[in-house]
């Protein structure tokens, strides 16, 4: 993972360039682009897999007070189920919806007070808020990816709902023998099931 530590904005490698619709509510920019996996999330149970991006696919929409943005989070996963302890494999898909607000000083200087578009975010709107670096100019989402990731990962992940797990006694997989049992014997029985055993021999 690289180290963000001490870098410029535009250097950051989960910076998106956000000049060019900062300036003007009502201008928008679509984002269809990989990320590095963030961080500091998973563990050995349930993770993003190390090594492969994070996609990320929608809009930035420019807001009187703002940036927009609306998007879906792509990213591949690895770990084992929580009952059978099988691989499990596949793709995380989390719709994330976040609000970046102008710092207010750079917010005066770029608004027109001829500005016709009143386009204000709400608490309709939705979703968490994260500060624009770089004088609002640059969109940095590692929090926003490390946040809706981790939220999404589950507790305790299954190969199937249904998972039926492994033999307590055995670690006999009951998905692959669904009809695999042990012979029990009630513990209350076990002394008369000894004494009989005793008189029996005692007959020979």
């Amino acid at each position: 993972m690289a180290d963000t530590t001490g870098i410029r904005p535009e250097e950051s490698p989960w910076a998106i360039s956000v000049a060019q619709i900062a300036t003007r509510p009502g201008q928008s920019k679509e984002i269809d682009a990989d990320f590095p996996e963030p961080s500091g999330i998973g563990d050995e149970v349930f993770d993003i897999r190390k090594g492969e991006p994070v996609h990320v696919s929608g809009s930035i929409d420019s807001i009187v007070d703002g940036l927009l943005l609306n998007a879906t989070i792509s990213a591949p996963y690895v770990g084992e189920c929580s009952r059978c302890l099988k691989e499990l494999t596949g793709e995380l898909n989390v719709p994330v919806t976040a609000f970046f607000p102008y710092a207010p000083d750079e917010h005066k200087r770029n608004r027109h007070d001829d500005e016709e578009v009143e386009i204000i975010a709400g608490e309709e709107e939705g979703g968490d808020t994260y500060p624009l670096a770089g004088g609002n100019t640059f969109m940095d989402i590692e929090a926003l990816l490390r946040d809706n990731l981790a939220e999404a990962m589950p507790l305790q992940p299954l190969c199937r709902p249904d998972c039926r797990g492994l033999c307590p006694q055995c670690g006999v997989d009951l998905n692959e023998q669904p009809d695999h049992e042990h012979e029990t014997t009630d513990i209350r029985w076990g002394a008369l099931e000894a004494l009989k055993q005793q008189l029996e021999s005692e007959q020979q």
